[in-house]
């Protein structure tokens, strides 16, 4: 049985906590605020961890000041912020479709932002914020052509998923064909874009994803009551007083406006969105409740995944500038090569276990 805690108020309220995803919660966070240290020092002009920090509490010299305040927090911030997105709405969508393949790159909701963000830079030559606008309109619309396109007197997740793939190869047949009619200067802008990278942010990034995640995030982890009752089935969860078509929708648009604003953000970085919610199961399930061949029963474990994400995107962008000598790669590049790994290890998972 798993470890709970039961926390009561004076006023009758009460609380039950999971020892073991509190604690794995505060380990993920520990990591993120960690690498986060790690890679504000990192650069042309390396900068102590003990100086950072200082810096950060307001006693650096005016030099570290512009480079830690000005030049690297705003890419830190921006990368814990579309990872914290990217995990949580993965954890949403394999939720909602009881799949661990349900993420939204495979779901094309990657591929839909970049269709916007592609027609902004090929069509109309479109600035940074334009095409940012580009994409998040991409990636709502994509969201939306899924979602009516699955629905048949409800939504179900095989369906959601199979819809998905389809309409995901469509939007990348989509993506090729305005490469082919972009001049070599609008390719070569929009093929960067496409990699998915924290390059060149700053804080007129951060500030709408904070906007964003400060409204949806409580929103989301105020409806994880619902979505685990969802997991026993919609006719049990009817009849414990979940109204199972409105939660779904409800989360479903949280979970394409996080995805949707982290990839107008940095570009679609790669499989973090897949993987953060299996790797924050994995931790968080004892493996007395794992299903066959180890892999983690269903759950929502939305807080987990929030923080596996955030973790996962700064050591990877960490990993992006120092791993590889002078050449920084761009963290998709790191996040497509490791996440890509994973898929393949969860589908001969999946098949050992009979489940595909």
């Amino acid at each position: 049985m798993r470890n709970h805690r039961v926390l009561r108020a004076p006023g009758g309220l009460s609380l039950r906590l999971d020892v073991r995803a509190v604690t794995v919660v505060v380990l993920l966070l520990l990591a993120a605020l960690a690498a986060s240290v790690v890679l504000i020092g990192t650069g042309d002009f390396p900068i102590p961890a003990g100086d950072v920090v200082r810096t950060l509490l307001g006693e650096g010299n005016s030099g570290q000041e512009f480079i830690v305040n000005e030049l690297r927090l705003p890419r830190v911030l921006v990368g814990l912020l579309v990872g914290a997105s990217l995990g949580l709405g993965g954890a949403l969508f394999q939720a909602v479709t009881r799949n661990p393949l349900g993420s939204p790159d495979v779901l094309g909701l990657g591929q839909g932002a970049t269709a916007g963000a592609l027609v902004m830079i090929v069509l109309f030559s479109g600035s940074a914020a334009q095409v940012t606008l580009g994409a998040l309109v991409g990636g709502l619309a994509t969201g939306l052509a899924i979602y009516l396109l699955a629905w048949k007197r409800g939504v179900h997740g095989y369906r959601l998923v199979l819809v998905g793939i389809g309409v995901s190869a469509i939007v990348t047949a989509v993506n090729g064909y305005l490469l082919t009619v972009s001049d070599i200067v609008d390719a070569a802008r929009a093929l960067v874009w496409m990699t998915g990278s924290l390059n060149g942010r700053d804080w007129e990034q951060v500030w709408p994803l904070l906007g964003v995640c400060a409204v949806l995030v409580p929103l989301v982890l105020a409806g994880g009551r619902g979505l685990r009752m969802m997991e026993m089935g919609d006719d049990v969860a009817g009849a414990l007083g979940v109204r199972v078509e409105r939660v779904r929708a409800l989360l479903m648009v949280a979970a394409v406006l996080l995805v949707a604003t982290a990839t107008a953000a940095a570009g679609p970085v790669g499989f973090v969105s897949l993987t953060a919610p299996q790797l924050a199961r994995r931790l968080t399930l004892p493996r007395c409740l794992k299903g066959a061949g180890g892999a983690p029963m269903p759950g929502p474990n939305l807080l987990p995944s929030l923080c596996m994400g955030a973790a996962l995107l700064v050591t990877a962008d960490w990993a992006s500038q120092r791993a590889f000598g002078a050449d920084q790669l761009p963290v998709g590049v790191v996040t497509g090569v490791l996440g890509g790994a994973y898929l393949l290890w969860l589908l001969v998972a999946e098949r050992r276990a009979g489940r595909i």
